[in-house]
């Protein structure tokens, strides 16, 4: 979808495939080694483009839910989201996870439909499924025509006419549409044709009534059918995500005082990613500017540690692309090279002290133990742990915070460990051998409740890479017990 979005935006020529299949061209947001091999997304990707005129910031995020950690950080840097539900498999768990934090932060959602060209649930009672599963009022503004597997084409509620559905070959150009006045479109011998008007009826009768202030307030969300993988209702997705996305809003912090777009400037941390030019080991962090006008080499402070900062070597990223950026405002993406200073979830600001909440993780549920299989490379070693969790590609936990030659790897799915094990040996120069460990449930804890943990057997105490205490579990039952036994406990599964 991404790929598509940037076809219809003018931004690429041809749409990549994430499947690397052979003489296809690699998708833009999946640029590393390891996404093209495997064909998935492991790792969010910052797409800046100009449509309509309109500058759009594209953040794509990983779909496995093994990475649902790294789009919750995302979420923290947009104003919109679309929601990508499959025709056949309706809302997956890790959609209403990350919904329910898109929720608790009020990002209004634009829903897409996909894989309308195969066969899958009835149009009617997806939209009662999303009504029922999400609580929200859904209004569909596309409408398919055709019977399971065998699409005709959707209706544009909007403009009252009907897009003809051509299947094309690989989808790598724009497909093909042919627009039609809705009235002379209809052909009422066909039985799918009927049933769709009949369906259109009944919507227009009993359905939600389209409302963009209901949008914005995160009470409704507008339906778009299609096919991403054909680009069918793409470019109608594009024009909602330009109609009803918002334009920035005022930012509140951790005090809860919003700060206003024409305030001095600040910026949120919200990814930082290494290697992204492997000729020079860089380390790019990637700020969503708050407030204010940034310019390029502008000095800053660093909310977390009071340092000043000087922000020479910043750019606009297209994947994997960059150029220079002289100046960027609320909205805008900014990625600074080699800002070592800089983590994920810091503030940073000119004038008026301001800090933004942090960033929301999820307790791991998998875990592991990591040693290195040469004794000869440990500052490689350390040095790979320190970034891989600086990036926030697993968390690290070792005994007392300090380093460990056999620290715990904790993830949400194993698909985690897979990449940064791989990681290691292509971008650090480092094998490891693992080891699996006896642990299945995680708990963030504080420093008081920790103490009284440790006088007890039920759970061990392990420190994440940036001081955070975890408690580790053999299973559930074990931490069911010690809720029982010390309700007064401190253990948060959103951390």
């Amino acid at each position: 979808m991404t790929e598509k979005l940037l076809l219809y935006g003018n931004a690429v020529v041809e749409a990549g495939s994430v499947e690397g299949r052979q003489k296809r061209k690699a998708t833009t947001s999946d640029w590393m080694d390891l996404e093209k091999r495997r064909g998935i997304s492991v790792s969010s990707t910052v797409l800046r483009f100009e449509h309509a005129g309109k500058v759009i910031n594209l953040l794509d995020t990983p779909g496995h839910s093994d990475f649902s950690e790294d789009t919750l950080r995302v979420m923290s840097a947009v104003d919109s989201a679309v929601i990508l539900i499959d025709a056949a498999k309706g809302i997956e768990s890790q959609t209403l996870r990350l919904f329910e934090v898109a929720r608790s932060r009020g990002i209004p959602l634009i829903t897409f439909i996909n894989k309308c060209d195969r066969p899958g649930i009835d149009p009617l009672e997806l939209l009662d499924h999303i009504e029922s599963t999400l609580d929200l009022l859904p209004t569909a503004r596309t409408w398919p025509v055709g019977d399971p597997g065998n699409l005709l084409g959707i209706v544009d509620r909007d403009g009252n006419n009907f897009h003809r559905f051509e299947r094309v070959t690989g989808g790598s150009t724009a497909a093909i549409e042919t627009i039609e006045d809705l009235d002379g479109a209809t052909d009422s011998d066909d039985p799918a044709w009927n049933r769709a008007m009949d369906e259109l009826s009944l919507l227009d009768a009993a359905g939600h009534e389209f409302d963009p202030g209901a949008v914005a307030e995160g009470i409704s969300t507008p339906i778009y059918f299609g096919s991403a993988l054909t680009n069918f209702g793409v470019e109608l997705l594009l024009d909602a995500i330009i109609d009803l996305a918002p334009a920035p809003y005022p930012r509140t912090d951790i005090n809860g005082n919003d700060r206003p777009l024409d305030d001095d400037f600040s910026g949120l941390v919200f990814k930082v990613q290494a290697n992204m030019d492997p000729r020079h080991r860089d380390r790019n962090a990637f700020i969503r500017i708050c407030s204010g006008k940034f310019t390029r080499g502008m000095k800053v402070i660093n909310s977390r540690t009071d340092r000043p900062l000087t922000m020479n070597y910043a750019s606009g990223t297209f994947g994997r692309q960059r150029e220079t950026l002289e100046e960027a405002y609320p909205g805008d993406i900014v990625g600074v090279v080699n800002a070592a200073d800089l983590q994920v979830g810091d503030t940073i600001y000119q004038g008026e002290d301001v800090r933004y909440p942090p960033l929301p993780t999820l307790a791991p549920e998998h875990f592991i133990r990591v040693r290195n299989a040469d004794a000869q490379r440990h500052k490689q070693f350390n040095r790979a742990l320190e970034q891989l969790a600086e990036e926030g590609v697993i968390h690290v936990l070792t005994q007392d915070g300090g380093r460990d030659p056999m620290p715990i790897f904790g993830g949400v799915g194993r698909l985690q460990f897979e990449v940064a094990i791989e990681r290691m040996d292509t971008e650090f120069g480092v094998k490891v051998k693992t080891d699996e460990t006896e642990w299945k449930v995680a708990r963030r804890t504080d420093e008081s409740s920790a103490e009284e943990i440790r006088k007890g057997n039920l759970a061990e105490i392990r420190t994440r890479s940036d001081g955070v205490l975890f408690a580790l579990f053999k299973g559930q039952f074990q931490l069911d017990r010690l809720i029982q036994n010390k309700p007064d406990l401190v253990l948060e599964h959103m951390v």
